[in-house]
């Protein structure tokens, strides 16, 4: 493997971590909105790290998921669960973000957290293996 290309993968996913983080510290202080905001953008970023490895970006965030999605889900190099996660939380990330009088709630902002903890978890398990 390119190793340009892995320092980019590790960089996304450490920027992916950093997101998750954040999310948990904004749940822990009752920001649900922004919570479940940082929560998609750390699978995001751990999906574009994982891209990374096949020189793939998009400006896009529709691009990036429908990449992930052929591309992993449905050649089953990674588990269908992770494709629902990440198009879940895009969903919600965007009634949060513009939906005047959406109010994103502690369950919502908790499962979206869970949901990053675990994607970004096996983004970088499988990244891992390429090594």
């Amino acid at each position: 493997m390119n190793e340009e290309l892995l320092e980019l993968a590790r960089y996304r996913l450490e920027k992916a971590r950093n997101d998750n983080d954040s999310s948990r510290v904004l749940f822990d202080n009752k920001m649900y909105a922004q919570s479940a905001n940082r929560s998609y953008y750390a699978m995001f970023h751990a999906a574009r790290g994982l891209l990374a490895l096949n020189r793939f970006d998009s400006k896009k965030h529709s691009g990036v998921i429908s990449y992930f999605n052929k591309n992993y889900i449905k050649t089953g190099l990674i588990q269908e669960e992770y494709g629902q996660m990440l198009v879940i939380a895009e969903k919600v990330r965007i009634k949060s973000d513009y939906d005047d009088f959406y109010i994103a709630d502690r369950e919502t902002a908790g499962i979206q957290l869970g949901n990053s903890t675990r994607f970004v978890k096996r983004i970088e398990e499988y990244i891992n293996t390429i090594d």
